[in-house]
């Protein structure tokens, strides 16, 4: 399958992008959030793949935000497209560098889930038409 990703590119090489059902709830997209919680799902939103310029909540690797804003802390829960991605960590920082950059966050934690597992039934039709753009069928 021809991409646009570097040659030498090895961020994420061995995602397979299968089909499979994508569960009721899925995917998330922060649809309906508000306050901080819609800020966090708004800086996640430019959170890019290493691999291709499609954001993660596209993506639909975004499975959850909460807030609680007593302790000014947030959680994500997220999953990666393939569980043994090299980009892992540097993903989760990013992930928890833009919850932070929300008013009133002043700590914010992501966790790994692999449950529901990840497929491209997962990806929004925002996610599928940018993976287009970029030379992807989907």
């Amino acid at each position: 399958m021809p991409t646009n990703a570097p040659i030498d590119s090895e961020a994420c090489a061995y995602t397979e992008y299968e089909d499979g059902e994508s569960p009721a709830d899925y995917p998330k997209t922060g649809a309906g959030a508000e306050g901080v919680e819609a800020e966090i799902w708004d800086a996640l939103r430019e959170v890019e793949d290493p691999e291709m310029p499609v954001s993660i909540v596209d993506l639909g690797l975004i499975y959850g935000v909460e807030v609680d804003p007593e302790s000014g802390t947030a959680e994500v829960e997220m999953t990666l497209t393939y569980s043994g991605c090299p980009a892992r960590d540097m993903l989760l920082n990013d992930v928890e560098c833009a919850a932070e950059t929300a008013s009133e966050v002043d700590d914010a934690e992501v966790r790994l889930r692999y449950s529901p597992e990840w497929n491209v039934n997962m990806v929004t039709e925002r996610g599928r038409s940018a993976l287009r753009d970029f030379g992807l069928s989907v």
